[in-house]
């Protein structure tokens, strides 16, 4: 048992009095693929060895108990009347996957929850979605029901969605759910299918919190989304009805780019290219042409900066960091932006040098401190054995 997991289940047993299972959900990193899911696009992302734990039991009644190690506070929620609406308040992601588990027909009992997590807050290596799937893994466990990854991921978008508020797509909570150690996931968004790609032994990805915190929810990010559906509800009238930016091409977009605003034009660029690239940089690391991706990965970041402006100028120094320093492939900004972090793909004979070339770096040319992780891709959700289990 890790020492997050032992940690969850100690606190149960003290603040509860009983044993309890332990659900695990991992955070992730993005290589490539930035807002292209709800687009219906590819991603590759990969689990992390981040995560969020839930310690559960199942009650007699239907009262959920909650209690968040984090913040130290706990919250009740009843599943025979629930909450108008959210609560604004990190629960809303507990009680908003509750709720939308019951609307697909699976029925709950009442459990207790203790909820702890080393995923950075507020670091776009999504903690919402670790929260959320290990919130489901954990309440379907406590009521005997199967755990189906795809359309726990499914529910869990969902809940996000219409309970907190946020457009997200299927990505983050997809490969926290399906996750395979030791692979990034290339990710079709619109047929839910997915192949994995093998991080090669040799090659560690490196990300680079600067901790500048986002808050997108109801802002920027869906401000993007709501760009791309205009772009798609102006090209139907001319590439046929499409139902999002997948369907459409890099020549399909400059063929009708005079019907585009410029910045509708801009963020569907960035979408369109994306796509390709994506595909590409999942090519080049199973083919082992690291330099490719790596290429891949900084024209990313660039598309990021320049078309879909989700960037900022800590996380673009960050990135200028390493994109300069030999032994790193590429190196992009992840996660739905705004601040972050950025992720690296790395020889692992030069992750100690670019670590510290960019720790120092960052602290002389922005004044902030920035904080580093070496990162293997981990399984996806899944219960954590009891010692002696």
């Amino acid at each position: 048992m890790s020492v997050l997991a032992r940690d969850a289940a100690q606190e149960f047993g003290s603040r509860f009095g009983r044993m309890a299972k332990v659900s695990r959900a991992p955070g992730r990193v993005n290589l490539i693929g930035e807002h292209t899911d709800y687009n219906d696009g590819f991603v590759m992302p990969a689990a992390l060895e981040f995560a969020t734990l839930v310690a559960a039991a199942p009650r007699p009644d239907r009262l959920l108990r909650v209690y968040s190690m984090i913040m130290d506070e706990t919250q009740e929620f009843d599943l025979d009347a629930p909450a108008a609406g959210a609560r604004h308040e990190w629960s809303d992601y507990v009680f908003g996957v509750a709720v939308t588990l019951e609307r697909s027909e699976r029925r709950l009992t009442g459990a207790d929850l203790v909820i702890f997590t080393d995923v950075p807050l507020g670091s776009g290596l999504s903690s919402s979605a670790a929260l959320e799937v290990s919130v489901a893994h954990a309440l379907v466990t406590a009521a005997g029901l199967p755990f189906a990854p795809v359309e726990i991921a499914k529910i869990c978008q969902r809940a996000e969605n219409d309970y907190v508020g946020m457009r997200c797509g299927i990505m983050d909570q997809y490969v926290s759910a399906c996750g395979v150690a030791g692979n990034a996931l290339l990710i079709d968004c619109r047929s839910l299918k997915s192949r994995n790609v093998p991080i090669a032994p040799n090659l560690r990805l490196l990300i680079a919190n600067s901790n500048v915190r986002h808050q997108h929810a109801g802002g920027e990010y869906n401000a993007r989304r709501e760009a791309c559906e205009e772009g798609v509800r102006l090209l139907s009238p001319y590439l046929g009805p499409i139902a999002a930016l997948r369907d459409a091409t890099p020549a399909d977009l400059e063929r009708h780019r005079r019907i585009l605003p410029e910045l509708i034009y801009r963020r569907c660029r960035h979408i369109v290219t994306e796509n390709a690239r994506v595909l590409e940089a999942g090519r080049a690391l199973k083919e082992g042409d690291f330099a490719a991706c790596g290429k891949a990965m900084n024209a990313s970041h660039a598309s990021m900066r320049d078309d879909f402006q989700i960037t900022c100028p800590e996380i673009d120094f960050l990135v200028g960091l390493a994109q300069g320093e030999p032994g790193v492939y590429g190196s992009r900004m992840t996660g739905g932006g705004f601040g972050g972090c950025t992720v690296s793909l790395v020889e692992a004979s030069a992750v100690k040098r670019v670590s510290q070339h960019i720790i120092e770096g960052y602290r002389a040319g922005a004044g902030r401190e920035a904080e580093v992780y070496v990162c293997s891709p981990s399984d996806g959700a899944g219960l954590v054995p009891l010692e002696g289990g």
